[in-house]
């Protein structure tokens, strides 16, 4: 383990990429950056995006809403999570999350780090003047399984 630099990012400065499963993240913080102590990103979402029931086995995962609102499953139990609301999702517990507002933007934070790898393998950078690719799910199984950083454990629990 090696000691940190400090880290310093503005609001621009983050890498933007597109998650396969809907979504543009901007990271804040790598695991390299945090000697694997957490990762942070912002998730810039649209109206309906959904994620499958999942579970992270080996990090706690917390839910920041800067804006919008989403309906969020805990391990059954559904609530609304609206701007300045926190989630705090522990480790091996099924969750998933749809967003009911036009769009959202949110901090998401894995403690402790380890899951970065998925969201690489399961995204693409951001291109200035080009749109988002399509969703692809079977994209995002694939990296969960090749990573596992994540468990799919089925299709999202939400009513139509």
């Amino acid at each position: 383990m090696h000691a940190l630099a400090a880290t310093v990012r503005n609001g621009d400065d983050g890498e933007e990429r597109w998650f396969c499963g809907g979504g543009r993240h901007t990271w804040l913080a790598t695991e390299e950056e945090t000697n694997g102590q957490f990762i942070l990103f912002e998730d810039a979402l649209d109206q309906g995006k959904v994620t499958p029931l999942h579970r992270h086995d080996n990090a706690d995962e917390t839910f920041y809403l800067l804006a919008g609102e989403i309906l969020l499953d805990i391990d059954g139990a559904q609530q609304t999570v609206g701007a300045g609301g926190i989630a705090i999702i522990p480790r091996g517990i099924p969750h998933a999350f749809k967003v009911v507002s036009a769009d959202a933007r949110m901090l998401c934070l894995h403690t402790p780090g380890g899951g970065e790898a998925f969201y690489r393998l399961a995204s693409e950078p951001v291109v200035a003047g080009e749109p988002a690719p399509p969703v692809d799910f079977d994209r995002v199984r694939k990296a969960a399984s090749e990573t596992n950083a994540i468990e799919i454990m089925g299709p999202p629990p939400f009513q139509p």
